[in-house]
């Protein structure tokens, strides 16, 4: 959806909106990008890359993922002197290796064709790398416990455990992959320990699965997110989707505090890494083929080539414009629950403290480090980021 969405902007548009996210000086200067295999709810129809029965996969074709997603993708790598990191997870295997022969409706992978999947997998993998694109993460399914009207596949803890483990992890290690982290889970917070530590029951869990993944759409419960932090202390914790439901809120203020909110708890409770989804949709909030309409924190309108940025865009910046890749949370506390905050150390020794108001005043209050301190006040639904030299 992103991509077609920029395909319908004039060049002038599209360079704006990809340096808007990725360019350390211009934009957010975003890292990491997540995208899909197949086709996902926000695409313009369902499809594969090997769309009618073959286990050979000599069909293979990247054909759709070219049109509108590897371009940009390679786009946004350049701007970032090649340094782009890329997430991809499946919604849905083709229809043929499925239950139902639907991508959609949920349904479940064949077991004849667990091993073909992983081989699959690698296949995909080897063409995003021949397009000089560096893929970090992969998530073996999206929302794995949601019977959905768009692209969906059903898969239980152990069965993405054993798929790990017994297919995929080794098909990457032969293939020489084994720098890509698995993630499983891909879901909503609610049951993701349990989700995370039955998976790590398969054999070999440990060497084949690199975390868990998780979204927004149930709830906070950020004591989840600090229970795996807790007991799977060496493994990614990434919180990999969340978008503002039920379509545009074009000029809304409490989009960006929600996102605010949610990656402050879940990086203070042991998230390593925070991804939006969708970058851009049209001012319908699509498209998407089975109209399950969203928000974005920029908005295109196609016919007057103008963006709309939204406050959910600025919040984002408050962070990843000034927190670099590596950086520590450190400890923070406050005696008032009436702000949200973070505090980070980047690599070089720069500490920053992010803090949001969504209170209808404005806030006094004094910051504390090593014993400095520094009185200040934050206007009524604001946010700011302050830079303490090391």
């Amino acid at each position: 959806a992103s991509g077609y969405v920029l395909s319908t902007l004039s060049e002038e548009k599209q360079d704006e909106v990809l340096n808007a996210y990725f360019n350390e000086k211009l934009g957010n200067n975003l890292t990491f990008a997540r995208t899909h295999m197949n086709s996902s709810d926000f695409s313009l129809e369902n499809w594969a890359c090997v769309e009618e029965k073959d286990e050979t996969l000599e069909s293979f074709s990247m054909e759709r993922t070219d049109k509108y997603i590897t371009p940009n993708l390679q786009k946004a790598n350049i701007i970032k002197n090649k340094k782009l990191k890329v997430m991809i997870s499946t919604w849905s295997p083709p229809k043929w290796m499925k239950t139902n022969n639907d991508m959609n409706h949920g349904g479940k992978l064949l077991p004849q064709y667990k091993e073909l999947l992983a081989k699959y997998w690698v296949k995909f993998l080897d063409n995003i790398k021949a397009r000089d694109l560096n893929v970090e993460l992969i998530s073996i399914q999206n929302e794995p416990a949601a019977v959905q009207t768009w692209d969906s596949c059903i898969w239980t803890a152990e069965e993405e455990g054993e798929f790990a483990t017994k297919y995929l992890g080794p098909a990457l290690e032969k293939a020489g992959y084994s720098n890509i982290k698995i993630l499983v889970w891909d879901h909503n917070r609610e049951i993701l320990f349990d989700r995370f530590s039955t998976s790590m029951k398969a054999e070999n869990a440990d060497k084949y699965i690199g975390g868990a993944a998780f979204h927004w759409y149930s709830g906070d419960q950020y004591d989840q997110v600090a229970q795996v932090a807790k007991y799977f202390p060496k493994k990614e914790l990434v919180f990999t989707e969340g978008c503002v439901e039920g379509g545009p809120r074009n000029g809304e203020w409490f989009t960006g505090e929600r996102y605010a909110h949610n990656i402050f708890n879940d990086l203070n409770n042991g998230c390593t890494a925070w991804i939006d989804w969708n970058i851009l949709l049209d001012m319908e909030g699509g498209p998407n083929h089975v109209g399950n309409f969203c928000d974005a924190p920029i908005l295109a309108d196609a016919k007057e080539d103008k963006l709309y940025y939204q406050s959910s865009y600025y919040y984002i910046g408050q962070v990843s414009k000034f927190v670099k890749r590596g950086a520590k949370v450190i400890h923070s506390s406050s005696y008032t629950e009436s702000l949200d905050y973070c505090a980070f150390k980047n690599p070089d020794g720069e500490v920053i403290l992010t803090v949001m108001n969504r209170r209808d005043n404005k806030f006094d209050f004094i910051v504390r480090l090593d014993g400095h301190i520094h009185k200040t006040d934050i206007p009524a639904h604001s946010i700011a980021t302050f830079v303490i030299n090391k």
